[in-house]
């Protein structure tokens, strides 16, 4: 008989797989994001063994927007996890929209065989090149030893500086390989010991005492924050800023919430008036793009002075500021308001500047109201936008978080829309990227699970990710998802007769879609709640049932086809 082998001579092992997933969960991540397939499935099957909440999506695509919004709404890496080759180029996608707002993100890609490189292998890219120039390290795992390392090199250097994008390429004979589990083990622990990144330096005292002799010696100021300042939770702090200073301010649409839209000194509803006046501006954690028009005349004074507190150095030369303040936004603040304590100032209510902004803030909201007042069926945009701003309004706290994009729905749902709280609005962002919508919805349930989600969509970009609806019911996220339904891209056929020509005359045009299309039969397919809605009562119904239900559901609604304008605010741009 042959003689049995001895179990204590044969160590436990770990593959690659394994090893990674341990490597993630060590280092504190909780959730993660993708499509499994060659090599990935077990690396996210052990994942969630070790304790990760893997939220498998139909396409790279939405899974690597919700990574990347995942990021800013909680401070820490958004985790996605792709195949090789077709999956990694689909997650470029949520790559590259983390690298543009400068969230924190990191994708892992399987990739082929190293020995096989160059062959024509399955699913053969060099990923590494491909990435570059969406990230700010694209790091490669050539032996299972190097896993641990590379993933948590890579979510520290995603936080550190100017959060954003990295990339993490294991090979699948690196998943495949073994080591001994005491080997892995002390591996794992090695990761407390590792170079944690620096911290940002505390703002220059002498820029601080700037900034403030600035906007003291002011007639007209401004105070400008954008979603760098509510990635910093810089909330309190700005808002201390703002109320004992008495200074005006204007969030940038996804700084909208960090004070509310409500504020007495909100400027929003008078855009034009403040920046084209202000005589200086300070501007947190946003950064002078098209969103803020290059901080160029005609829309700013050609003579403003521009405070631009960022924590990136590199953005400060760029811009080039009266003062450039380079550090974390809330210390950075915190910084000012220390100034300012120790000789305050304050604008009060009464200050010309103060009160123009007032008066035409009042002026623009009651016309704005007056046009919300009229009921008009068949719906434009506004009458449903006014319904579903009252039954989110309706909420109270926590509030929703809000997830808006399309050119006439989110342009509109800027304006209506109310936000209260912090990091309670996502849209398309710096890059204006469309198709976010249900990635980002997914990634606000999983990040805050006691918040209410409602998605503002229209129908195009509803309709770059539509499928993921299936996950919504499958992980039954509290999500509802407000189709507006114009029959097309910006609404239906726009064409001049003159247009219409060809031999092709008799296709549909480029804008449009099929009309009356059936929404929230999609959903129902899954088990999951649809609505079909065309009058104020039917929408008021069926968002108070929703709302109530806190259950994965579309709200289907018919607007006019031509509603709308074509681009919505950007037509200058097409």
């Amino acid at each position: 008989m042959a003689e049995q082998p001895n179990p204590q001579s044969s160590p436990a092992l770990i593959d690659g797989s394994d090893l990674a997933a341990r490597a993630l969960a060590a280092a504190g991540v909780r959730h993660m994001f993708g499509v499994v397939g060659i090599p990935v499935t077990a690396v996210a099957t052990r994942a969630v063994a070790a304790g990760v909440r893997f939220i498998a999506f139909h396409n790279e695509q939405s899974a690597g927007y919700a990574a990347s919004a995942y990021g800013y709404l909680t401070g820490k890496p958004g985790v996605l996890l792709t195949v090789s080759g077709p999956g990694c180029v689909h997650g470029l996608a949520g790559l590259s929209n983390a690298w543009v707002n400068t969230w924190p993100m990191i994708m892992i890609s399987g990739s082929c065989d190293q020995a096989d490189f160059g062959k024509g292998d399955f699913q053969e890219l060099d990923q590494i090149a491909t990435v570059k120039p969406f990230v700010k390290v694209a790091l490669k795992a050539t032996s299972i030893s190097e896993i641990p390392n590379i993933i948590h090199t890579a979510l520290s250097t995603s936080i550190s500086g100017r959060p954003g994008s990295c990339y993490v390429d294991i090979p699948a004979d690196v998943l495949h390989q073994t080591l001994p589990q005491s080997e892995a083990f002390s591996l794992l622990s090695q990761l407390e010991t590792l170079k944690i990144p620096p911290q940002i330096p505390d703002p220059e005292t002498l820029e601080i005492e700037k900034a403030v002799s600035l906007l003291r010696q002011a007639e007209r100021p401004l105070i400008v924050f954008g979603k760098g300042a509510s990635y910093a939770r810089a909330e309190d702090s700005i808002k201390y800023l703002v109320e004992k200073t008495g200074i005006p301010f204007l969030p940038t649409p996804m700084g909208k919430g960090l004070l509310p839209d409500t504020h007495d000194l909100a400027a929003t509803a008078a855009r034009s008036l403040a920046i084209g006046k202000c005589d200086v501006a300070l501007v947190i954690g946003a950064r002078l793009n098209w969103l803020l028009h290059f901080g160029d005349a005609p829309k700013w004074s050609k003579d403003v002075k521009f405070i631009l507190v960022d924590i990136s150095e590199e953005e400060i030369s760029l811009r080039k500021p009266c003062v450039g303040i380079a550090g974390d936004a809330k210390r950075v603040v915190d910084s000012l308001n220390k100034q300012i304590k120790d000789d305050p100032f304050c604008f009060g209510k009464s200050h010309p500047w103060v009160e123009s902004i007032r008066k035409k803030s009042q002026d623009n909201i009651t016309k704005m109201e007056a046009q919300l007042a009229k009921t008009v069926v068949p719906f434009n945009f506004l009458t449903p936008m006014k319904i579903i701003r009252d039954a989110i309004i309706e909420q109270g706290t926590p509030a929703p978080i809000v997830v808006s994009e399309g050119a006439n729905t989110m342009d509109v749902g800027r304006s209506v829309l109310v936000q209260s709280e912090p990091r309670t609005r996502l849209d398309a962002g710096t890059w204006g990227t469309m198709g976010v919508g249900m990635g980002y919805c997914i990634a606000a349930a999983v990040a805050e699970p006691d918040r209410l989600v409602v998605a503002v969509e229209g129908d195009s970009g509803f309709g770059f990710s539509a499928m993921e609806v299936e996950t919504l019911v499958r992980y039954q996220l509290p999500v509802i998802v407000i189709v507006f339904n114009n029959g097309g891209v910006y609404g239906g056929d726009r064409r001049t007769p003159d247009e219409i020509t060809g031999p092709h005359k008799d296709d549909p045009a480029p804008t449009s879609f099929v009309p009356s299309a059936k929404y929230h039969a999609l959903i129902e397919a899954f088990g999951g709640k649809g609505y079909c809605v065309s009058t104020p009562d039917e929408l008021k119904s069926a968002l108070e049932e929703s709302f109530k239900a806190r259950k994965p559901a579309v709200v289907n609604v018919t607007v006019d086809p031509y509603a709308g304008a074509e681009s919505g605010r950007l037509q200058h741009k097409n």
